[in-house]
């Protein structure tokens, strides 16, 4: 029998399991009437409201409530969910660098807030907004469990406001419902919301993130209750046509090019969980740039995409295998291919549909197919490019996905060679992540095909990572058959067996001015199976780094690497070179450092110097960044790489310059004009990207975009070009 003084005890015990499987939540009331957008918080509706309160710290710790305080009220009618939030400050001093829409919330002040609207722990809609009403939207696909998953890309219609007092702010906002995607008849969606005060340098959530996780990780969030079940969600049909007018000269050929384009697209809601998109003719040239990057390796860099038919759902696509060595699906490879003389060129997609989305709670499906042109001078063929997906959830947080990617020629001309016609990839993947989020994983097996070709051709891998407060570790194994290949994919390097890993050591001190420093020592061998397993490639790396309260960080360390050259390989880029030979291997050590600055301050630095071996000769490299904030006006950037590798006669030695300045000007909110400038004696280029933007209606733009491009020795232009794009969004 139990003592009377032990049970008050069992009591307390009891109550603290209970409130610590209980998630926070709160109701958001249905309405009848809409609410105007204003920022101002005086509707008396807004007093009937529950709210979301007692944000947790994130940052200098993440064991107390945070200092200024934040209070988020939700309402809801038949077709907006109405957001009402008050956020406490030091005072006036906001750091808004920018007028322009979709901003990075690291560095200045805003609030995120994320809707896991099919309560997966998966997927998430995230809709953001700063004290000067500039607003934002993102997708989280992979559960937020790294960058790769945040896409900023995505857009989407609703309205929001704020308005600043001594010190707080607030915000209004009004989401139309057809901007989810959720299950008819539901009566709750997870939620979290995280917020940046730069004046209190203090990061801040409703549901504590522990600061080794990434702040927007779906494992980490709360309920919101309907007071009522949601309806289906009648998205309107969407239309966005455009025209654009285009002039442009190519000097190397000696070409003059005018034309008018015209073409657009349609997004069509299937239901409470689908969207196709449709595009006919499409054309990207209002997007970014791509940022030059020196390449000093043997291998093909990837670059992220951009263009926005192809972001929605995009983890159903191009999260299949392992990003760093054998993605099967990498939609760039879309629109683009080489010419005669090995040059990248655009291919012009002709059109295509994109159907991705729920078919119910726990199974999700995607779908592509895109028609590009055929253009016989550069002996490119039409291709059809398609790809199907089906991906399943098991457990918390875990899925089962199925792809099957096929590039097929069209109508097959005569200089396309047979082996050519088509490529065909089939696979699985089980993604894995638990529940906290401390242990995720990915385990695959992909096959190709190609004609005459179905023996073998198999890519396979196995990965998986811990991430405790204290501890963290990694293990990656991938092998990939030397005739696996995949047209639409990004795979690097074949005939590799690669085992990586890595263990990490962090320490969080209790003294105010370091919030956290740690080791971390990394290894990664890489074997030939076509060589009799060869050991090709071998790379060892200590390193140290640090992250201070006062948000500056440093790091440092030494990496010792081995490499047997199977192919010749000339790393300064000049003509008349010569190669570093093939059939020996190289040894050698470098050593790197790195320091941020405070980027809350209105001028902020990086730099990372390094030095040491490279191949049988030396790198000295030292890669730096400035940035100028004259808020909210006026933003300038420079970033600038320098490259000096001292290789023993009878090869060269190189001095490698990537200079790339941008000046952004944000007028107001509606009008926007950027510049980037690019140097790269390495590509033989300065390039010049000068892009003025007017957005007359929601989500409808006019485009003006100067292209520039000139040799670097010579000075010499090789082509030029001026766009102007007019695109306007139409929901019917």
């Amino acid at each position: 029998m139990l003592k009377p003084y032990v049970m008050p005890f069992m009591a307390l015990f009891a109550c603290c399991l209970f409130s610590q499987s209980s998630p926070k939540q709160f109701t958001v009331r249905l309405i009848d009437r809409p609410i105007e957008i204003d920022g101002v918080l005086d509707e008396v509706v807004w007093e009937t409201a529950e709210s979301a309160h007692d944000f947790q710290q994130n940052f200098p710790t993440d064991s107390i409530l945070a200092q200024q305080k934040t209070d988020i009220k939700m309402l809801y009618d038949s077709k907006n969910l109405y957001l009402a939030i008050k956020l406490n400050t030091k005072g006036k001093n906001y750091v808004v660098p920018s007028l322009r829409r979709d901003f990075r919330a690291g560095g200045n002040d805003n609030i995120s807030l994320l809707f896991d609207t099919f309560n997966d722990g998966t997927n998430a809609f995230l809709f953001g907004i700063n004290p000067y009403g500039v607003r934002r939207e993102a997708l989280i696909t992979g559960g937020g469990a790294n960058l790769r998953g945040f896409t900023t890309s995505w857009d989407v219609k609703w309205r929001g406001e704020s308005k600043i007092y001594d010190d707080y702010y607030t915000a209004e906002i009004a989401i139309p419902l057809t901007s989810f995607k959720f299950r008819e008849g539901e009566t709750k969606w997870r939620f979290n919301s995280y917020r940046f005060d730069m004046q209190s340098n203090e990061r801040s959530t409703w549901i504590r993130v522990p600061q080794n996780q990434l702040i927007f990780n779906l494992a980490f969030m709360g309920d919101m209750v309907f007071e009522k079940p949601l309806g289906k969600s009648r998205t309107p049909l969407a239309i966005i046509p455009y025209v654009n007018g285009f002039s442009g000269k190519d000097y190397e050929n000696v070409t003059t090019t005018n034309n008018v384009k015209v073409g657009g697209d349609a997004k069509v809601a299937i239901g409470n969980g689908m969207n196709l998109d449709i595009t006919v003719n499409p054309d990207f040239s209002q997007v970014e740039v791509d940022n030059f990057i020196t390449n000093l390796t043997r291998f093909e860099i990837g670059l992220p995409e951009r263009r926005q038919f192809f972001i929605d759902n995009n983890d159903l696509f191009g999260n299949f295998g392992g990003g760093r060595d054998a993605n099967p699906f990498f939609s760039r490879r879309i629109g683009i291919a080489t010419d005669t003389a090995d040059n990248t060129i655009e291919n012009r997609i002709l059109g295509g549909i994109r159907l991705s989305g729920k078919i119910n709670n726990n199974l999700r499906l995607g779908f592509l197919n895109i028609q590009t042109e055929e253009d016989a001078a550069n002996r490119i063929a039409s291709n059809n490019n398609l790809m199907f997906s089906l991906q399943q959830k098991v457990f918390s947080r875990s899925n089962i996905s199925f792809f099957f990617i096929n590039r097929q020629t069209f109508d097959a001309p005569d200089f396309v060679d047979e082996s050519e016609e088509y490529n065909r990839v089939v696979g699985l993947d089980y993604n894995l992540a638990s529940e906290d989020n401390t242990w995720v994983g990915k385990f695959y097996g992909h096959k190709s095909f190609q004609p005459n070709d179905s023996e073998g051709n198999y890519s396979l891998g196995a990965f998986t990572a811990y991430n405790s407060r204290k501890y963290g570790g990694i293990i990656d194994l991938v092998y990939i058959d030397e005739e696996f290949n995949s047209d639409l994919g990004f795979i690097p390097r074949k005939d590799i067996f690669k085992a990586t890993g890595n263990v990490s050591r962090t320490y969080w001190p209790k003294e105010k001015k370091i919030n956290n420093h740690g080791f971390e020592l990394f290894n990664s061998h890489t074997w030939r199976p076509g060589l009799e397993y060869q050991n090709t490639d071998r790379e060892t790396s200590f390193g140290w780094g640090a992250e201070f309260n006062n948000l500056i960080q440093i790091n440092g360390g030494i990496t010792n690497q081995y490499i047997f050259l199977t192919d010749e390989f000339e790393p300064t880029g000049k003509d008349d070179a010569v190669a570093l030979p093939a059939d020996q291997g190289y040894h050698f050590t470098s050593f790197r450092a790195e320091f941020r600055s405070d980027r809350r301050k209105v001028f902020a630095y990086g730099v990372e110097p390094s030095i040491g071996g490279f191949f049988n000769g030396n790198r000295y490299s030292i890669e730096t960044f400035g940035s100028l904030r004259l808020q909210p006006k006026f933003n300038l950037r420079l970033n600038v790489r320098y490259d000096h590798i001292e290789l023993p006669n009878p090869h060269s030695s190189a001095d490698i310059w990537l200079i790339s300045p941008r000046f952004d000007v944000t007028f107001n909110k509606a009008v926007f004009w950027s510049t980037l400038i690019q140097y790269s004696n390495q590509r033989d280029n300065l390039g010049f990207n000068s892009r003025l933007q007017w957005r007359f209606a929601p989500l409808s733009d006019l485009f003006l975009v100067y292209n520039d491009n000139y040799f670097v020795n010579t000075f010499m232009p090789r082509n030029r070009s001026i766009n102007l794009k007019l695109t306007y969004w139409l929901n019917i």
